[in-house]
């Protein structure tokens, strides 16, 4: 993979969802390239919130791609909604092919097998309920197996969408290969909503990582 270098940071990076692409539309207006597939020439932004609203603010995007470009106030907040819906959907295609679980007994008991890529749990959500999963996951990682993030990205309705019910406050993603795809783009919105944690890294990464 080609090494790119942050507008804002000049940080270089080689891993696919540590940068997000930019492209000049059409009409010159700065669009996202997720995929990082639309033509023409682009420019990276490390992809945290955090950068967007900073390239926005020091107009990077016209430096960087030599030309003038009109760029969005809300750029920022547009990119947070594809991250929202691209995640939610490959939810929704991980949920189809088996690869993920609702409810908190079902949950649970995935997080203590072992087979949980990640859990969800709801943002309006109580906290007894996140404390629980919390510690099914403490517990799973000190009898040695993996580490197991939990993210509130979603609320119960949203989950609900996802994954074919009405309200959703628990969620376990499972196994390869959808549900690795799933994975991906949850810890993806993560990072860009929170910035690097525990939570990063590929659904590899989680199975295997260990207390420090």
């Amino acid at each position: 993979m080609a090494t790119r270098t942050c507008i804002v940071t000049r940080a270089k990076a080689e891993r696919g969802d540590a940068l997000l692409r930019f492209v000049a539309g059409p009409e010159g207006t700065i669009v996202p390239d997720l995929k990082g597939s639309l033509p023409g020439r682009g420019c990276w932004v490390r992809a945290e919130r955090r950068y967007i609203e900073e390239a926005v603010k020091r107009r990077a995007f016209s430096r960087a791609l030599k030309a003038a470009v009109d760029v969005p106030a809300d750029l920022a907040d547009k990119v947070d909604r594809l991250l929202h819906d691209r995640a939610l959907g490959a939810l929704g295609l991980a949920r189809k092919a088996g690869r993920a679980v609702a409810g908190a007994s079902k949950t649970e008991a995935k997080i203590r097998s072992g087979e949980a890529f990640c859990v969800l749990h709801a943002k309006d959500g109580a906290t007894d309920g996140l404390r629980k999963m919390e510690q099914a996951a403490r517990a799973t990682l000190h009898l040695g197996g993996p580490h197991v993030p939990i993210y509130r990205l979603f609320d119960a309705e949203q989950l609900g969408l996802a994954l074919g019910a009405g309200s959703v406050i628990h969620a376990a993603v499972l196994g390869h290969p959808a549900g690795q795809a799933a994975f991906e783009r949850i810890a993806a919105l993560a990072l860009y909503r929170e910035g690097p944690t525990e939570h990063e890294g590929t659904a590899d990464e989680a199975a295997t990582k260990e207390t420090e």
